[in-house]
């Protein structure tokens, strides 16, 4: 069987810099799955160091193996712009023999998610919203949250990776340094 390397991003929030960076660690994955959050920062104060949703947009564009789940800060106009459907509640991918639910997580606690998930049958949970990582297994259930790349609210900017019966939680400013890891099966 081939395994596909599976990428796994969230909470960019229109930081063209942060995108790149995590792109050098996800940029041989056969997918790329976003978790909502792409193009705008919301009313903070806090805008991520570079900010530019237009050149980003326009590098999403030219990806032809990434999939969205939609964030609460994506709206309508950022559909408009990106030339792939940005999907909610829920998108779902079946790779690796495993069923893959992702949401962006804004609308139900995380107890209703992994609910949500057993009864679609899933083998993994991914959500973003709270820019704060977490790679844990809740019975048979395992729960991704990569963070954030451009405002993480844990203390460091990371991506996740899916590679045959391991996920990793990678830090994008150190060198790529595995920050967390659990095994699939």
């Amino acid at each position: 069987m081939i395994f596909l390397k599976i990428g796994v991003i969230s909470d960019t929030h229109g930081s063209f810099h942060f995108f790149e960076m995590a792109m050098k660690y996800l940029k041989d994955c056969d997918k790329i799955i976003h978790a909502g959050d792409i193009l705008y920062h919301g009313p903070r104060n806090d805008i991520p160091g570079g900010y530019n949703p237009k050149e980003l947009a326009e590098k999403i564009n030219k990806l032809d193996n990434i999939i969205f789940a939609k964030g609460n800060c994506d709206s309508d106009v950022d559909q408009m712009v990106i030339n792939h459907p940005i999907q909610s509640p829920y998108t779902l991918l079946e790779a690796n023999n495993l069923s893959i639910l992702i949401t962006h997580g804004y609308t139900k606690s995380k107890e209703d998610m992994i609910e949500e998930a057993k009864k679609f049958k899933a083998n993994i949970l991914i959500y973003g919203h709270t820019h704060k990582k977490e790679l844990e297994k809740y019975d048979s259930l395992i729960v991704l949250n990569p963070g954030s790349t451009s405002i993480p609210k844990d203390g460091s900017r990371s991506v996740a990776i899916i590679q045959e019966d391991e996920i990793f939680l990678l830090d994008i400013e150190n060198n790529g340094h595995i920050l967390s890891q659990l095994s699939i099966r």
